[in-house]
């Protein structure tokens, strides 16, 4: 599938045919346009722009689950542990290094982020002396949650010290210097904020962290397939990350942890599983743990949900994510682009980081009315194009570009349609009564 082909034309008005005209020569040049047409679309009418909450289903990985319905498990039953799935979560795990700066043996593919969250933040609290783990008011929900209920857990000896942000977008060195200090074992960060897109400088971070005597932990799910990450020459000691974002191995999908090298023995798993044991079919009542990350494992992996992991992360072996990133980065300069020109002077305002150089692969859009407003673009009978960001409370449209599918055009298209929806006051047709996922 050529660039050409990739380009939609479409006729949605004078300022949509304006704002494509300057999408229209990035789209010519792409050179990731092609890979496009390995994703499942069938509404042509849709501009899907929620990669960052949900990726889209590579077309290869129907006929592997096929096969592996089909062959793997319907013929093969309980032989196929054997022959394809035990070592798994160790394959993937190597599959998926390249993509975040690790080794082979650095990272394993099991259980979901939370578990993994809880593995790591337990541990390292259990054995410190010290006293905080620290981490920052635009973390997700759930890295806060762990933190809070390993300290219940641990007694309350511990506290969660939470670094503000002065403007709910970044957060200062002056914040990281004032809470890593002398009392902290555990620094615990989202690389790219799941609110704003912002960006963390991970190698100075871990660096000064390191010498504080603080270990880092970092969270990799709106990251890891979408901006280059280098754990190794970070220095980091763990993250986490899911699959089901920009790595599109479906809903729910299995999670990875990583654990440098050279400590992954020092550091138990609080949670002693079946398949963590040195010799797991012996079947001791005492537990051993293995070498290695294997000890990070638990009870058994889901295979059907971690072997979708396998075509899309060919594909990325394919792209490279260089090339993602820069296509990534052009993608979120031309939305800033068009948004100060034609969604500024309609009321919104810019949620992220303006350096390019600090912000992920999505953008954070705000406005007064902008559950409405996404409801309006995600109305398959409102428009002539149906676009799906998502919302974040209070008043965040999270507009998320995978350079893996998305093309240029499309970014004009949600900019135009934002603009349509929000100066002819279409939005007010809808209610804003919030459904449960949004």
């Amino acid at each position: 599938m050529d660039a050409d082909n990739y380009y939609i034309p479409i006729d949605v008005g004078n300022l949509a045919e304006t704002i494509l005209k300057r999408a229209e020569k990035y789209d010519v040049d792409d050179p990731l346009a092609s890979f496009a047409s390995l994703f499942m679309k069938e509404e042509p009418s849709l501009v899907y722009l929620d990669g960052n909450s949900l990726g889209m289903l590579p077309v290869a990985t129907k006929e592997h689950i096929r096969d592996v319905l089909e062959d793997e498990w319907g013929r093969g039953l309980i032989r196929s542990y054997n022959d394809k799935w035990w070592n798994g979560p160790s394959e993937l795990g190597a599959m998926i290094a390249p993509l975040v700066g690790a080794g082979p043996d650095e990272v394993i593919v099991c259980d979901s982020v939370t578990v993994n969250l809880f593995k790591i933040v337990m541990s390292v609290l259990r054995d410190s002396r010290r006293n905080s783990i620290v981490s920052d008011e635009l973390n997700f929900g759930t890295d806060l949650y762990i933190a809070q209920g390993v300290i219940d857990l641990l007694g309350g000896r511990h506290r969660l010290e939470l670094m503000r942000s002065d403007d709910g977008i970044t957060v200062s060195d002056k914040e990281l210097k004032r809470l890593v200090n002398s009392d902290c074992a555990l620094l615990s960060l989202s690389h790219v904020s799941f609110r704003s897109a912002f960006v963390y400088d991970m190698e100075r971070v871990t660096r000064l962290a390191h010498d504080n005597g603080a270990m880092v932990l970092w969270d990799l799910s709106h990251a890891a397939g979408a901006v280059p990450v280098d754990l190794n020459g970070a220095g980091a000691d763990f993250a986490v990350g899911c699959t089901y974002k920009y790595l599109n191995a479906g809903p729910g999908a299995v999670s990875f942890i990583y654990v440098r090298r050279d400590i992954q023995d020092k550091i138990g798993s609080p949670l002693w599983g079946w398949w963590a044991d040195a010799d797991p079919f012996s079947f001791n009542t005492d537990f051993t743990p293995a070498k290695g990350m294997k000890r990070f494992l638990t009870g058994s992996v889901p295979v059907l949900s971690s072997t979708t992991l396998r075509s899309s992360l060919e594909i990325f072996r394919l792209a490279g994510m260089d090339r993602i990133r820069e296509k990534s980065v052009a993608m979120t300069s031309l939305f800033h682009s068009l948004f100060k020109e034609y969604l500024e002077p309609l009321g919104f305002a810019f949620g992220s980081p303006e350096n390019p150089d600090l912000r992920g692969s999505h953008v954070s859009v705000k406005h007064p009315e902008a559950y409405r407003i996404c409801k309006a673009l995600a109305d398959e009978n409102e428009g002539e194009w149906t676009v799906i960001p998502d919302f974040r409370v209070p008043d965040n449209i999270r507009v998320g570009f995978a350079p893996l599918y998305n093309s240029f055009a499309e970014v004009a298209i949600a900019v135009a349609e934002m603009a349509r929806i929000a100066g002819e006051g279409v939005y007010e047709k809808y209610s804003d009564e919030r459904g449960v996922v949004t």
